[in-house]
């Protein structure tokens, strides 16, 4: 994964306690004598990405029937308040009006929302923009259901009748559907209301390969159709009566229409990771090395585990923390602002932070599963500027446009980057 240059380096030099050295006319911070590093040289991104992390419904989203959404503020209601510090520090009450959540005097990261220039609200539309892709036109195939075409070809590549074709979230599918999909053997299938189609399969009824390689096809021949489609294969556990989500999710689909920002990091000979479904939203393209996890804590598992191996490039990560339970999704929004100090405590000069979210997920609204939002953005690192407003961004893609510059990279061909606001003074 390291160039020989890198294991040398790293096999001198503690990371994170970088020797310094004196010229006659400035001090820097450098690996070796012979290497200078300005201490605003950014060597390493990690990227955050929260799904469903919604603070608010953007001025269209009256037309996909999500006025009024507000995600976190919806689930702070809920549950009375959200304990979440850190996140206040970074300045997410600056932002969005949600119950236990401060202004900070002065916060210790930058602060901003994003707006989605995109059509659409699932996560292909929002890691599509952060990574530089702005599409143009609608797809939303799936609006009133699964389309016949659709579910034609799913029963004929499954060999059987399917269930449900609504639209639908998988926790209303697994408990309503449980005991016909488990006596039937038929796949269990329903869509967001967007442009993804998902299938759910007990182990025991079809092993998981199989069922990931029909997915897979059912991907193909909708293309092959005309039809632009998100499959996603969810193995399913459980008993009869209590069915839940298996580790081995995949999301099938096309890959990016332009240049995204994995792209030029690629070529300009970064390090790119991923992690969680990051692989499958891009196709692959442009990553280094993937990395699948079953949760989105095991996911800030991941990222903490490759600080210390992954010196430069970028790291990006799904989080995937809101469910359809209130306590739960609180519970693990919780949990992942109480492991950020971890995060933070590992970062050496030359880090960026950046946290935010690819489409909102308002389960207060009877319905839904994904809901057109604003997300936050936060960025922070060390002696980097704190307190910020980053303002509202009109594209999520100056979120990508941000991180090439930041690595020296080719500029993309959407996006304004506010790199220029996080350095200090």
């Amino acid at each position: 994964m390291l160039d020989q240059q890198e294991r040398s380096v790293r096999g001198q030099v503690n990371v994170g306690q970088v020797p310094r050295y004196t010229c006659r006319f400035h001090t820097h911070l450098c690996r070796t004598p012979e290497t200078w590093y300005s201490p605003l040289m950014i060597n390493r991104v990690i990227l955050l990405v929260v799904d469903g992390f919604g603070v608010g419904a953007l001025p269209d989203g009256v037309n996909y029937g999500d006025a009024g959404a507000n995600t976190i503020g919806h689930l702070a209601e809920t549950v009375d308040g959200l304990k979440i510090p850190n996140f206040e520090m970074l300045g997410l009450g600056h932002i969005a009006s949600i119950k236990g959540v401060r202004a900070m005097v002065q916060p210790t990261g930058s602060f901003g929302r994003l707006e989605f220039a995109s059509p659409g609200k699932d996560s292909v539309v929002g890691y599509w923009e952060i990574g530089g892709v702005i599409q143009k036109e609608a797809q939303a195939v799936c609006r009133s259901g699964i389309p016949v075409a659709i579910v034609d070809i799913v029963e004929q590549l499954f060999g059987r009748k399917s269930i449900g074709r609504g639209i639908s979230s998988m926790g209303v599918m697994l408990r309503r559907h449980s005991m016909e999909h488990m006596a039937t053997g038929a796949p269990l299938l329903w869509t967001d209301g967007d442009n993804t189609c998902v299938l759910a399969m007990h182990e025991s009824l079809m092993a998981p390969a199989e069922f990931q390689q029909r997915c897979r096809e059912i991907r193909k021949a909708a293309k092959d159709a005309g039809t632009l489609i998100r499959v996603v294969g969810q193995p399913v556990i459980g008993g009869h009566d209590l069915l839940r989500p298996q580790v081995g999710r995949k999301d099938f689909v096309v890959e990016p229409p332009g240049v995204t920002m994995l792209d030029v990091l690629s070529r300009s000979g970064q390090i790119v990771m991923g992690v969680g479904k990051v692989y499958d939203l891009f196709s692959g393209r442009g990553l280094t090395k993937s990395f699948p996890v079953a949760s989105g804590m095991a996911a800030f598992d991941t990222v903490i585990g490759m600080l210390n191996k992954v010196p430069r490039g970028l790291i990006c990560a799904s989080l995937d923390l809101l469910s359809e339970d209130a306590v739960q999704s609180a519970t693990a929004v919780q949990e992942c602002d109480r492991r950020l100090p971890e995060l933070f405590e590992r970062l050496r000069l030359g880090d960026i932070v950046i946290v935010t979210g690819d489409h909102g997920r308002d389960f207060s609204l009877p319905g839904r599963t994904s809901t057109r939002e604003y997300v936050p953005i936060f960025a922070s690192g060390p002696k980097l500027a704190q307190g910020v407003d980053l303002g509202t961004r009109t594209t999520a893609a100056d979120v990508g446009q941000t991180i090439v510059e930041a690595l020296r990279a080719e500029r993309l061909p959407v996006g304004e980057s506010f790199l220029d606001a996080l350095r200090p003074g």
